[in-house]
């Protein structure tokens, strides 16, 4: 397919500018306060005072306007409310609607907008939650949503805080088609479908037309802005533009023009000098996100590069997770200049703030280049129905729809309240005996007898109806709560997302897996529900969270040198325990610093069994399974070969050893180049015997050389290249001990006065004996062998 240069490309799309547009069934486009129709990106918005088919219901309203210093005429003029006011909008298509707000804060003679406190909802989801002004300084706020109206109208409510005034200078609810936003997309880590997408809000938080120029909604059928990809462009990316005339994009597939405009697939970000044997070679994207809500995710894709079919193969990553391995476009689409999208549902780590999406050349193709032509990225609404914090329409609204059913449920409930006393007797008497039965009962036929079986009330109970102030974090099955049960144990409870069908495998391995397993350095699986289809597993609680946050990313205290020798040979311990001395050997396949719980002791514990495997028969040397696991963990032998064996937990745990000792992320786009994957960088130190040149800040002057030595040798053995050469998890756990001994002997033999904890020469230090896996030491060591619950 011919190139053409990006400056004849822009002459191009001006000539392609105008998209045939998409007939909308509902198409309200609404100027609000103003006094005449206003022209804005070849639109007309009507005011709200003169649209038919929509009602404004408002105790108190004003108007501003303003020509001078205003951005655009669709900024001109808003409407202001000092109470509670709504739009509601009759509806003749149900289905998906974008709904679209324009802010600006004019100014107006004895009223200052900038001061502004507002929330806006829906009937059924909260679109925005306490929004102020104060920081934007002149400029505008635009936000679009996609929601799916099941009735036959639209209300969107304005809430001013206390003190304060509500304003919208204009509004869009208008249809989408259906093929647009599917029920259905790809949840990542593990990779398992995710359906119920209809049921939920999003919010555009990103689109983005790579390698292109900023596209409006002339340019757009369903009109849609998107942005140039560049200032989200990492800054090592080796990336380059590329485009082709749009008339060569071809719609031959299920994609159409309103999934994207040709505009979008006629440009690139493509690879720029890219060296295939160096994995730093990627293009990455890095963006900023609100830890506590998943992200739809959709990569658009068109062959624009290639002269041939099948000659263009790339890997795609969304955070650390691999989303499309060995990608061959033409083998999707059938030809060059096809477009292809796929969608993917990411959980955000409430560790992180950023986003990150690269695609780079797959290692086993022929050629060393990758490409992509366009991303969204949406905000999923919560399990509250927010995509702004965790309060509901309830709360915010307390006339709202489903409050009103409550009022009226009330009601009934006074009108009869004779028959109910009369009946509470015999209803605790039920109750009682349904409790019973429950408690016993099996749930699935595969779920094994063990472990307790709580009844969904009790969980609502233990975790105040999952209070999102008990929130301890998100995974790949689902949201994990703090909670107390009746007897005031604490427990963490973890809920499986009934939308993700990953969610029943990864149910089902917990359970299989933690029920026969206890060791004092495991998290202990207390017990499950599966009443009312809820996937809910209630684990011991952990009381000092992931090992990740002791490191990094928090205000908490640095761990001192001796501390993390504990906490790697506490993880070693358990990991070995899974590997040997389990009834049949475990591959953990997620070993990582989140997967590794300190309780109020620091004693580690390793969690999360979800993608866990049973290793292989005793006549087997490996497990021949699909890629799954966290990037930047992930042993290479096991991505190119897709053999998994026990040396694949050893490679991750190698990771985990540099984290420690460095603290900082496994893998880190927004670093130097030759910085991004820890273990490279690390590696590269070490075997110039300068790995104290970048351990962690605070260790520096109390790390005793020899222990370091001792660490870092163990850690390079862990990342070999090839499994065969990597040591088992008790060789590991030897070398670890032995690091632990040489720092404590230094300590016993410093002066009083002396603060180092550095090596004194001329004493010889005896080491260990060799580990042998007979002896009792995975289980001592440690006055906390027996299982605790907190």
């Amino acid at each position: 397919m011919e190139l053409v240069p990006l400056a004849l490309a822009v002459i191009l799309f001006i000539g392609h500018g105008s998209c045939a547009s998409f007939p909308p069934v509902d198409n309200y486009l609404i100027a609000c306060g103003s006094s005449k129709n206003v022209s804005f990106q070849y639109r007309t918005f009507v005011p709200d005072s003169e649209h038919s088919s929509l009602v404004l219901k408002s105790g108190s309203s004003s108007v501003a306007s303003s020509n001078s210093s205003v951005p655009s005429p669709i900024y001109q003029s808003a409407r202001i409310f000092s109470a509670i006011a709504s739009y509601k909008f009759e509806i003749q298509q149900k289905g998906r609607h974008w709904v679209r707000l324009y802010f600006y804060p004019l100014p107006k003679p004895g009223q200052n907008l900038n001061s502004a406190s507002m929330s806006v909802v829906t009937d059924y989801f909260v679109l925005l939650n306490n929004i102020t002004f104060n920081n934007y300084n002149g400029s505008y706020m635009f936000k679009e949503y996609a929601i799916n109206v099941t009735s036959d109208t639209l209300t969107l409510t304005f809430i001013p805080s206390n003190d304060s005034v509500a304003f919208i200078n204009a509004i869009e609810v208008v249809s989408i088609p259906d093929e647009v936003l599917p029920d259905q997309a790809l949840a990542l880590n593990p990779s398992a479908p995710f359906s119920g997408l209809s049921e939920l809000a999003v919010e555009t938080v990103y689109r983005l037309n790579m390698g292109g120029p900023l596209l409006t909604a002339q340019n757009d059928t369903l009109g849609r802005t998107w942005e140039n990809d560049v200032k989200y462009l990492h800054v090592n990316s080796s990336a380059e533009n590329v485009s082709v005339s749009p008339a060569n994009i071809r719609y031959l597939t299920a994609v159409t023009p309103e999934t994207a405009p040709n505009l979008v697939y006629a440009t690139a970000e493509t690879m720029e000098d890219a060296n295939i044997s160096n994995m730093n070679s990627n293009i990455i994207w890095v963006f900023s996100v609100d830890p506590k809500f998943m992200y739809l995710v959709r990569v658009h894709f068109c062959d624009i590069i290639s002269k041939s079919l099948n000659s263009l193969v790339f890997n795609l990553f969304i955070n650390d997770d691999m989303a499309l391995p060995s990608l061959d476009l033409s083998s999707l689409t059938g030809d060059l200049g096809v477009p292809y999208y796929q969608d993917f549902v990411s959980n955000s780590s409430v560790n992180s703030e950023t986003l990150t999406v690269r695609v780079g050349p797959d290692t086993m193709a022929d050629t060393n280049t990758a490409l992509m032509n366009g991303l969204e990225i949406w905000k999923i609404s919560n399990n509250v129905g927010s995509l702004d914090g965790v309060f509901s329409v309830q709360n915010l609204l307390p006339n709202s729809p489903t409050t009103k059913s409550k009022i009226g449920i009330i009601v009934g409930s006074i009108v009869g309240a004779a028959a109910v006393i009369a009946l509470i007797g015999l209803c605790y008497c039920w109750l009682a005996i349904r409790k019973s039965k429950t408690t016993t009962q099996q749930g699935h036929p595969w779920l094994p007898n063990l472990g307790r079986i709580f009844m969904f009330q009790e969980i609502l109970d233990a975790t105040n109806n999952f209070d999102e102030s008990l929130l301890l974090g998100v995974g790949g099955f689902g949201r994990v709560y703090k909670g107390t049960l009746e007897d005031g144990i604490k427990v963490a409870v973890k809920r499986g997302n009934p939308r993700s069908e990953q969610g029943i495998a990864e149910f089902r391995t917990e359970i299989e897996m933690l029920s026969k397993l206890r060791h004092p350095h495991l998290v202990s699986l207390i017990g499950y529900c599966d009443e009312r289809s809820e996937m809910i597993l209630v684990y011991e609680y952990v009381a000092n969270g992931p090992l990740r946050s002791h490191l990094y990313g928090t205000d908490l205290p640095p761990l001192s040198w001796k501390q993390r020798l504990e906490i790697c040979i506490g993880a070693a311990r358990g990991l070995h325990y899974l590997h040997t001395d389990a009834a049949q050997s475990i591959i953990h396949r997620d070993v990582k610093t989140t997967n590794i719980l300190l309780d109020e002791d620091f004693l580690a514990k390793v969690a999360d069994f979800g993608l866990s495997k049973r290793g292989p028969a005793l006549d087997q040397t490996h497990v021949s399974t699909a890629v799954k696991g966290s990037f930047g963990y992930l042993d290479p032998e096991y991505f190119r070969r897709q053999q998994l064996t026990e040396k694949s937990d050893v490679y991750s745990f190698g990771v985990v050893l540099m984290e420690v000792l460095c603290t900082r992320p496994a893998s880190n786009p927004v670093l130097p180049g030759e910085q991004v994957h820890l273990a490279e960088w690390a590696m590269s130190w070490q075997k110039k015997g300068m790995l104290d040149q970048i351990m962690d800040p605070n260790l520096v002057g109390k790390v005793n050389p020899a222990s370091l030595k001792k660490f870092g040798e163990a850690a390079e053995k862990c990342l070999n290249e090839h499994g065969v050469d990597r040591p088992s998890m008790g060789d590991v756990l030897w070398n670890l001990e032995y690091a632990l001994q040489l720092e404590e002997t230094s300590s016993v033999l410093m002066e009083p006065e002396d603060n180092s904890t550095n090596h004194i020469p001329g004493i010889p230090l005896t080491p260990l004996e060799p580990f042998d896996n007979s002896k009792s030491m995975i289980d001592g060591g440690n006055s906390s062998s027996t299982i605790r619950f907190f």
